[in-house]
């Protein structure tokens, strides 16, 4: 039997990702939250803080799972839970389709009704989410976020930490530079830089991002 899993997050991308690892088979322990989450998550029992990481990995639990949708704060759990020798699992639901040559990272979350096609590439802690779509060879970058019902076409490239709205469209070949935001419902058809936000039909950049 294989050890649980402990969910870091306690909210409502949280939820959806303990129905997605309850459906694949695993158990969750528990989830380690903020103050403001309450004491259980879809009948879990929520632990306040991080610091409880290092106590329960000292306890011998050696699986974790980061239910985060911020993408920077995903990015920095997860490299901490590494760091304190937890394994990422991931989170596929079995109502996703996922071709047998893509290549998964750990700690990634793929949801219902999403499909990953031909030699894509999905990164460490990328969510793609419920009915998106990632055409062959597409790259999705470490602690990228595709939003509900984007569609992807073939050779795209979305750089780490970026974040695509619901239903964003991406015509072949183009890349979404890394900590990117591209607006719900915008059409990508050229390039869109690094650290900025992009809007519109087709999308254009609105604004440069602070470095965070």
């Amino acid at each position: 039997m294989k050890p649980p899993v402990i969910v870091v997050g306690a909210s409502g991308h949280a939820k959806v990702c303990i129905e997605l690892l309850q459906a694949i088979g695993e158990t969750v322990l528990c989830c380690v939250g903020a103050g403001d989450d309450g004491a259980t998550c879809l009948g879990i029992p929520v632990l306040d803080g991080d610091h409880h990481l290092a106590r329960l990995r000292d306890e011998g639990q050696s699986r974790a799972f980061v239910a985060l949708g911020s993408n920077r704060l995903r990015a920095r759990l997860g490299g901490y839970l590494r760091e304190l020798g937890f394994e990422l699992v991931n989170a596929i639901s079995p109502h996703a389709v996922v071709s047998p040559s893509a290549t998964l990272g750990s700690g990634i979350a793929i949801m219902a009704g999403a499909v990953v096609n031909a030699d894509a590439t999905i990164g460490d802690l990328a969510i793609v989410n419920t009915g998106a779509t990632v055409d062959h060879d597409c790259i999705i970058g470490v602690a990228a976020h595709v939003a509900p019902q984007c569609a992807l076409a073939g050779n795209v490239s979305i750089g780490d930490g970026a974040f695509l709205g619901v239903g964003c469209k991406a015509v072949p070949w183009v890349e979404v530079g890394a900590q990117s935001t591209v607006g719900a419902g915008a059409v990508i058809i050229s390039a869109i830089p690094p650290r900025v936000t992009a809007v519109g039909v087709p999308a254009r950049v609105l604004n440069k991002q602070p470095n965070k």
